[in-house]
């Protein structure tokens, strides 16, 4: 195997002469001349972590490097920066840029300037959020959890069972003597329940809980019953609005329980930055939906884009684009950076420059927009194909993907059927 932690960098790390039946491996490091690099360690191996969803991720700055069984920390110009003192040395899932570090059984933070941030102290550290000033959940060696932020100054003391990844504000859900409850800052209790609580609501005072039936409602914070625990699953949208599932359908229902949208679709997505619903139907077809659950767009999502505010939607047989007011846009006033785009001239699809010049001719009878690496899916005949930023064929149209939901390439090979799994196959 070959890694590339950082594609600016000329760092590649080799593994090689792998034994599968007892699992040792040898390393190296080389740069694009073929010279090995950092020389003088027994192993050198990126700084890597697997999140929830199994996907593999790298820190980008950082290398984990051993010598006498144990393990230190070098940057991407081979300097150390954390000396070879360590059990081990991971990424911590979820967190950009925190290191993991282990040590007689204990758990410590590093980050990726080998300064540490938690002494190797704790029997597990867990992440709080999705970024380092979130704080961290920590067990001691009684196997009580606790809060502590970057500094490693107790938020909230080591004591509970368990402590969930939910708060709002000063306010936590944490797990004491087979009770959930919802707590302060200064330990001061809000609520208590049996009920498991699945999330604290965002601008009022009340919690999303889960009966010992998997029933949903919502409470207040004085444990009184907002919304009755009638659902398979109940998410809050926004404030006073929640998308809830009953007999295997989604709707829509406000705080006090009215439906706002009937339970007919397959699922429902808020987008919080557009303030608006994505309904999806039996057949994958989807609706967008404004804040009055007025239906603005029809079609089926291709992709949507926060930073960008766009939608792409294929409707019919065409890939158009509407901003986050349901306005439609034109390819090139949103994928700037492209080199060529999609246009249609009786019944036929070719591709335009910037300058609306005529680069590859109206032959076919179908398109995708060109992708970030450059390629374009062309259909022609019933059959998928592919063209490069040139305008030239890189792959003939040989494959059927019509079944497929998403139709991509990347030279000649093309996008897996399994979107979640993100593949790419010939």
């Amino acid at each position: 195997m070959i890694v590339i932690p950082n594609s600016k960098k000329d760092v590649f790390l080799c593994t090689y002469d792998v034994n599968y039946d007892d699992g040792t491996y040898k390393t190296k490091a080389l740069n694009s001349k073929n010279e090995e690099i950092f020389t003088g360690n027994e192993q050198i191996e990126p700084v890597s972590s697997v999140d929830e969803g199994g996907n593999l991720t790298y820190n980008p700055n950082v290398l984990k490097i051993q010598k006498g069984g144990k393990y230190g920390l070098v940057n991407l110009e081979g300097k150390e920066i954390l000396s070879c003192e360590y059990d081990e040395i991971t990424l911590l899932p979820e967190v950009e840029n925190t290191i993991l570090i282990s040590k007689d059984g204990n758990y410590g933070i590093v980050n990726e300037e080998g300064k540490i941030i938690i002494e190797p102290q704790y029997a597990e550290i867990i992440n709080f959020g999705e970024e380092a000033n979130a704080g961290f959940i920590v067990k001691n060696s009684e196997g009580k959890y606790g809060l502590v932020d970057i500094s490693n100054n107790k938020v909230l003391e080591t004591k509970y069972d368990k402590i969930q990844k939910t708060h709002k504000g000063d306010y936590y859900v944490v797990t004491e003597s087979g009770t959930q409850k919802v707590i302060k800052k200064d330990g001061t209790e809000s609520l208590s329940t049996k009920n498991e609580i699945i999330s604290i609501l965002k601008n009022t005072e009340g919690v999303i809980y889960k009966t010992s039936d998997n029933k949903y409602g919502v409470m207040n914070l004085s444990g009184e019953n907002i919304i009755e625990s009638n659902y398979d699953q109940l998410e809050e949208a926004k404030t006073g609005m929640f998308i809830a599932k009953r007999d295997n359908k989604y709707g829509i229902i406000d705080e006090i329980n009215e439906t706002k949208l009937d339970f007919n679709n397959q699922s429902i997505i808020y987008n919080e930055k557009g303030d608006f619903y994505i309904t999806e139907d039996e057949n994958y077809n989807n609706k967008i939906l404004n804040n009055n659950y007025e239906t603005k767009l029809e079609g089926i999502l291709t992709d949507i884009d926060d930073e960008k505010g766009y939608i792409e939607l294929k409707q019919g047989e065409e890939y158009k684009y509407y901003n986050f007011k349901f306005e439609e846009q034109k390819e090139e006033d949103i994928f700037t950076n492209n080199t060529l785009f999609v246009d249609k001239k009786d019944g036929k699809y070719g591709l335009i420059d910037k300058k609306g010049k005529t680069v590859v001719e109206y032959i076919y009878d179908e398109m995708t927009r060109q992708n970030e690496f450059g390629y374009v899916a062309v259909k022609k005949d019933g059959k998928w194909g592919a063209i490069d930023r040139n305008g030239k064929i890189v792959q003939d149209p040989i494959y059927e993907l019509d079944d497929y939901l998403k139709v991509d390439f990347i030279g000649t090979w093309y996008l897996g059927k399994d979107l979640n799994m993100n593949y790419y196959r010939k």
